[in-house]
């Protein structure tokens, strides 16, 4: 269950959490036309708290509302102050951030019309997406019956709440099945990524990672490339199959809420050690410096904020 916090900013007011309401007519409700972003703010070694990678978060929200023709009523700096807002008056040093633009209510047909363009931005205490145990025993995947979504079919580089009914049910047949998470392939039969997560293989200590023009762009993704590349680590962006992950020698997923998830097993085939390998490791290691503010090497990706 979602800890709740005291107030969501809504529209550009801080609003009691129980009083953050929609009618049941809203747009983005029945047809899914919305947008979203996933942020985690950490609490650093120093006492004060920052929020990884907020800016660009937020412009890629309003560039997901773009591709999809809605247009955002705020600027990525004022939801950025909005955010930074929020989890000061919920006084979380660390917590996860949910923004969210939609339709509201009005027209009912397909097309919108000129229904307002609502806008929230939630905060509250999220501990690791897959378990507390994942980050270093690794999780178990199945690559999943469910396709990801073909680029012409729906907007793929947009953060679209439809988007993630085929996320959804992918997680859910995961589940089901008795696995802690899916792996989705593209429509070619290729590795495209997890239900919420970009995915990587090592192989001989360099990493692959499937090409980003059938994948979300991931803001995690981009961080672990270029943190790997100032190891010493080479990485490849090309196409993969499920084949050259089961006799891998590691596999890991990344992501705001998945943060860096190593996986022991895919479709019952040990990935590995069948737990954490050596680069895993050593890429979370330098990932959670960066985020808890350790590493002054990358503090341009850091907004600092005091609660």
């Amino acid at each position: 269950m979602v800890q709740k916090s005291e107030t969501i900013w809504f529209d550009g007011k801080q609003v009691p959490w129980d009083e953050a309401n929609v009618h049941v007519l809203t747009h983005t409700l029945h047809y899914g036309a919305g947008v979203f972003e996933g942020i985690r703010a950490y609490e650093c070694a120093d006492g004060s708290s920052e929020v990884f990678r907020l800016d660009e978060h937020m412009v890629r929200l309003i560039n997901s509302a773009k591709i999809l023709g809605i247009k955002v009523p705020y600027t990525a700096e004022e939801l950025t102050d909005a955010a930074i807002d929020t989890l000061k008056r919920n006084k979380l040093a660390g917590a996860y951030v949910r923004p969210l633009v939609f339709i509201g209510d009005g027209a009912m047909g397909v097309h919108p019309g000129d229904n307002p363009i609502r806008t929230i931005i939630a905060t509250w205490p999220w501990g690791a997406y897959l378990g507390d145990d994942a980050l270093e025993k690794g999780i178990a995947v199945k690559c999943s019956s469910f396709n990801r979504h073909h680029v012409n079919v729906m907007m793929t580089k947009s953060k679209a709440c439809g988007n993630y009914v085929n996320s959804v049910l992918a997680k859910t047949e995961a589940v089901a099945d008795g696995y802690d998470e899916a792996i989705l392939l593209d429509t070619t039969g290729h590795v495209s990524e997890g239900s919420g997560e970009n995915i990587f293989m090592v192989v001989d200590d360099v990493i692959y990672t499937p090409h980003s023009d059938g994948v979300l762009g991931g803001l995690t993704r981009n961080s672990i490339i270029a943190l790997a590349n100032d190891l010493g680590y080479e990485v490849r962006e090309e196409p993969m199959t499920r084949d050259m992950l089961y006799v891998a020698d590691e596999v890991f997923f990344t992501g705001t809420a998945a943060e860096l998830t190593p996986i022991s097993s895919i479709d019952h085939r040990q990935i590995g050690e069948g737990k954490a390998g050596p680069v895993a490791m050593m890429l979370q290691t330098e990932y959670f410096k960066i985020v808890k503010g350790e590493n002054p090497d990358y503090e341009h990706w850091l907004h600092r904020y005091s609660i």
